[in-house]
């Protein structure tokens, strides 16, 4: 048996971690997972960043207390900038998610359109999305309905933050039983499509020939030409994935049809966790169960990148923390303790759910160590402060190591970077190939990570 076996019924399946069963003597190391959950209107600054990096551990700010016991699973980084809003100083709103995941502003000529850049989120699934049944995953609390025209932006750029090319923006699931369905569905039906199929050479040498060239020729191109020419290349280069995951599933098919198991994990892994779909409209029940279906994603395989969307920067209140009042208008505070406490109180309501995630996912074994251990999740806001709507000091919570490539359980105080540096470092711990940086993105953060 190996790890693809699936369980069937009911015209579901679903595919296993390994089962001791299943189990070979030596352990291969666990894909590295990348996760994106988020929150607008930024932070109340001082409820949420740490002290000191010493008292980081022992002593954490209001808006992180429901992080204790993982916070050595955790890092912190102050000082990412985010996207300068100029020429859109109207659009907070417009900006703060679309800008999250891309570090790009809209295209000012075409305010209209969607025209920004491929999401971070994509450029992984891009380059992993081959090797799983569903490329990525994007889920939202919300519909993605909301309509407002602020400094003449698209619709979409108010409640979208994947983007799989510079014109098209991703939808976002928000109904959990659709979500668990897809990831049952799709371990029966797409879980292995490339070992029906054949690739040709020649189509690997043309390839070839594009990429090659491309690079070349981009190096003399002007900026709009170089953006046409990027977005070309993005989907010449997932079909260049796709042949070569077509390519490694024949040949473990080969493999395994000769007799010879070449994908070897631990035994020890932990069985997939049952997901529950709830009752009621409770938000924090709505929001774990869609954290348990990112980890049932993770756990099975199914996809290595997620996407979730927590709330968007409208209509959005908490009544099950005793008020109704709407998130976006008590960010706009002017320095009122009633309204500063309301935003405090959302934010470590927001933050209590991602803890939640990866709380449960440091409890579940995988390989030699647990699922955590081998994910880059990260949690944070486009917008630093929701009441000056300033962006210079974007908050962020990192957590997991990556397979061995981040290191965890520190606060770093001055990290003097952007967001697309951050999102350009996280892919390359993630192993992701990065042929240009990411928006606004100048260098990596290796050193700091």
């Amino acid at each position: 048996m190996d790890r693809r076996t699936c369980l069937r019924g009911l015209g579901a399946s679903l595919a296993l971690p390994l089962l001791d069963v299943m189990a070979e003597s030596k352990a291969a190391k666990p894909p590295v997972r990348l996760g994106f959950m988020y929150m607008p209107h930024g932070v109340i600054m001082n409820h949420f960043w740490p002290t000191s990096p010493e008292t980081y551990l022992t002593s954490p700010p209001r808006n992180l207390e429901s992080l204790k016991g993982v916070l050595e699973q955790c890092l912190l980084m102050k000082g990412i900038a985010g996207v300068n809003p100029a020429p859109f100083n109207g659009a907070p709103h417009a900006l703060e998610l679309s800008t999250w995941l891309t570090a790009t502003l809209p295209n000012a000529d075409r305010r209209n359109q969607v025209n920004i850049a491929i999401s971070a989120d994509q450029i992984a699934a891009n380059s992993i999305g081959a090797f799983t049944a569903l490329p990525s995953l994007e889920l939202a609390t919300m519909p993605q309905t909301h309509k407002e025209n602020q400094e003449g932006l698209h619709e979409a750029y108010y409640s979208h933050c994947s983007y799989s090319s510079p014109t098209q923006a991703l939808p976002a699931e928000t109904n959990p039983r659709t979500v668990l369905n897809r990831i049952f569905q799709s371990q029966g039906q797409g879980a292995q499509p490339g070992l029906r199929r054949t690739s040709d050479p020649l189509e690997r040498s043309m390839l070839d020939l594009v990429l090659g060239g491309a690079k070349d020729l981009r190096s003399s191109l002007g900026e709009s030409d170089r953006h046409k020419l990027d977005e070309y290349l993005d989907s010449v280069r997932f079909l260049e994935r796709r042949i070569a995951a077509i390519e490694s599933r024949q040949a473990e098919a080969a493999k395994r049809a000769a007799g010879v198991t070449s994908t070897k994990r631990s035994g020890s892994d932990s069985v997939p966790i049952q997901v529950v779909i709830p009752e009621g409209d409770r938000r924090s029940d709505y929001m774990r169960v869609m954290c348990d279906l990112t980890i049932l994603a993770f756990q099975t395989d199914t996809t290595r990148v997620s996407t979730y969307i927590g709330s968007t920067p409208n209509g959005v209140s908490y009544p099950e923390l005793g008020f109704t009042d709407q998130h976006h208008s008590q960010t706009h505070h002017n320095n009122e303790t009633e309204k500063v406490d309301k935003v405090s109180k959302i934010t470590a309501f927001n933050i209590s759910q991602f803890a939640y995630m990866i709380k449960r996912m440091h409890n579940l074994r995988e390989g030699d160590g647990t699922l955590l251990d081998n994910c880059i999740m990260m949690w944070g806001s486009g917008l630093e402060d929701g009441n000056a709507h300033s962006r210079a000091n974007l908050p962020f919570i990192l957590a997991g190591r990556g397979g061995g490539s981040v290191r965890p359980g520190r606060f770093l105080t001055n990290t003097s970077g952007n967001q697309g540096d951050l999102l350009g470092t996280l892919l390359t711990c993630a192993r992701i190939p990065l042929d240009r940086p990411i928006g606004i993105a100048n260098k990596l953060l290796m050193d700091a990570i």
